[in-house]
């Protein structure tokens, strides 16, 4: 029986003012008491169609595959997300192309799981419906295998590094790193990598559709961006200029340095570059998903007790507020374009606290106060 996914968008309106402001050490009570209610539910909810190997989300269905490998190490397994190659081509291709991802790496102490696409399109990694597929199968693996959400890894060969490629910036909140193999960025860029950690392999002769023309630029704009923003745009490239479009393995060597990395939650620097999907939260900003487009930009800046907001196109920015972000028991400065948009104190509020685990089960990311901005 198919399983239905509920999808919530932030409510920019339904900030729920009348809530009662809670201390830093009762909204932390509630955050660990609502988890642990929603944990109970997710397991409840989702263990039959892990043990179906199975994600259905409305007309679509993304099959699974899965390894562990060695122990587990404290805190919790990685899980690493191994995307297949093939695309457009008849459902037995990228089957075989599905079943032979398994066999390709085995990440020390990790839940190694190599989805099939729900799709057999040419794009079929970055279809719109991933997102939702990819957030389901991270919530299911935290509540059910007990993997460490902040050791979430996304890979892909060929057509699955088209993926990579793509999602890397689109969902780069839910990653530590991510490893592209063998693939095109098409139409992508990499301003959204600014927090996460990018592998980029490729062969020198992989001359189909110039991926390896293609790669060694990508290649050089993450070293320019790394030099131009110390601390950000982290990489690992290779080209291996002797292979062609299968590198012999050797692109292996990203996985133990993927596993070295963990994910950067609360970034004091976002890069929101809207991708042609459409998304409405990304790390601690969130928008109004019907009022915005494609190519559109976010730069946010937080430092100390001030955030400065630069987008020439956005108008209106909802902050997700934490106490990894800042104080919330000090005064806060916002800047819109650089104009004061906001001075004063936030309240931390069981609704804000009740919403972001209702768009996310994600522990680490929720938001303790909403607070809406608008450019003057």
């Amino acid at each position: 029986m198919p399983v239905k996914i509920t999808t919530f968008f932030l409510c920019m309106t339904s900030l729920a003012l009348a809530d009662e402001a809670l201390s830093k050490a009762e909204a932390e009570k509630f955050v660990t008491e609502s988890w642990d209610k929603h944990l109970v539910k997710l397991r409840t909810d989702r263990t039959e169609e892990m043990k179906n190997s199975a994600i259905v989300i409305g007309d679509k269905t993304m099959k699974l595959l899965g390894k562990t490998f060695g122990d587990a190490p404290a805190g919790g397994r990685p899980l690493v997300i191994s995307m297949h190659g093939g695309g457009h081509a008849p459902a037995q291709v990228n089957d075989q192309q599905w079943k032979n991802q398994i066999r390709l790496y085995q990440p020390e102490g990790s839940l190694y799981v190599a989805p099939r696409a729900p799709t057999n399109n040419w794009n079929l990694w970055h279809e719109e419906h991933m997102d939702a597929f990819f957030d389901r199968l991270i919530e299911n693996c935290i509540a059910i295998n007990g993997i460490n959400p902040n050791k979430v890894y996304l890979m892909g060969y060929s057509a699955g590094g088209d993926g990579a490629y793509q999602l890397a910036p689109r969902i780069s909140d839910r990653f530590a790193a991510v490893a592209m193999m063998a693939g095109h960025p098409n139409e992508t860029k990499p301003d959204g990598l600014r927090n996460l950690p990018f592998a980029l392999l490729i062969g020198g002769k992989d001359t189909g559709v110039n991926r390896n023309v293609v790669g060694r630029q990508w290649g050089e704009m993450l070293a320019k961006l790394e030099k131009e923003n110390p601390g950000h745009y982290k990489h690992f490239y290779r080209c291996y200029e002797e292979c062609g479009h299968w590198m012999n393995l050797k692109d292996a060597e990203a996985v133990p340095w993927m596993l070295q990395q963990t994910r950067n939650v609360w970034p004091k620097h976002v890069t929101w570059l809207q991708d042609d999907v459409i998304s409405n939260r990304y790390y601690w900003l969130a928008v109004d998903g019907k009022k915005v487009k494609a190519g559109q930009r976010i730069d946010a800046i937080c430092k100390d007790q001030s955030i400065r907001i630069t987008s020439p196109e956005i108008s209106e920015i909802t902050l997700r507020l934490s106490d990894q972000l800042l104080d919330l028991d000090k005064e806060i400065s916002v800047y819109f374009n650089d104009k004061e948009v906001f001075k004063g104190k936030v309240k931390r509020e069981s609704s804000a606290i009740t919403q972001s685990l209702s768009e996310r089960a994600d522990k680490d990311s929720i938001a303790y106060s909403l607070l809406r901005v608008a450019a003057k």
